[in-house]
């Protein structure tokens, strides 16, 4: 497990949220057929041994497992080190970094597929224009991005997940789809799903998946 650097004022209060509720998150949002929809999706569309890249891995479950045992070569990074030490208990197989999405460079190599659910809400909106161009550089050719978010017009706007004071980003649908196709991605199929967590004190949302394939530009 590589270790990251030290980061933004910003970014190291993300991490210490995530730190806090680390333990907690999975039971407190167990439903994720969304998010496994889309990796399923991602995944009819690789060969056997592709390079995949988890922004945001979590705790590992259930994303970078479910590219695990469809036989992928996964890579995952987070800002929390409490949700890697949980994610290298779940999935031992996956190569788990220690580091920010908006720290990533071409060192960690290039990818077949990248998913990134939920993980770039919480960043700020010129941080996720950024991060999807960056993610843009390190797929290959014509690879894929599965994207989860929240649909919300807000940018860096304060909130608490169980509790956890963190701040959060969204875009409305059309507005999501703009920025995905400006940072150089096609839309080849959006899912909109209804979300109520397992905890009373979490509000429903709106979840928007997209699946996406890098333009060759």
């Amino acid at each position: 497990m590589a270790v990251g650097r030290s980061r933004p004022v910003h970014r190291a209060a993300q991490a210490d949220a995530f730190d806090k509720i680390g333990d907690r998150y999975d039971e407190a949002f167990p439903y994720k057929g969304g998010q496994i929809a889309s990796a399923e999706w991602i995944l009819r569309k690789l060969r056997p041994g592709a390079r995949v890249l988890d922004v945001g891995c979590g705790t590992g479950v259930p994303t970078a497992r479910q590219f695990v045992e469809a036989g992928c070569e996964v890579t995952g990074i987070d800002i929390s080190p409490v949700m890697i030490s949980i994610a290298a208990q779940n999935v031992p197989e996956a190569d788990l970094h220690l580091l920010d999405v908006v720290e990533l460079d071409d060192t960690l190599g290039r990818f077949d597929a990248v998913a990134a659910y939920f993980s770039l809400s919480m960043l700020r909106r010129e941080e996720i224009m950024a991060s999807l161009l960056r993610l843009h550089e390190i797929l290959v050719p014509g690879g894929w991005l599965g994207l989860g978010m929240v649909e919300m017009d807000m940018d860096d706007a304060p909130v608490r997940v169980l509790g956890t004071p963190m701040r959060m980003t969204g875009y409305g649908r059309a507005a999501l789809r703009a920025v995905v196709q400006e940072a150089g991605f096609s839309v080849r199929e959006q899912m909109d799903l209804a979300y109520v967590p397992a905890s009373e004190n979490d509000p429903f949302e709106m979840q928007l998946f997209l699946n996406c394939r890098r333009n060759t530009f």
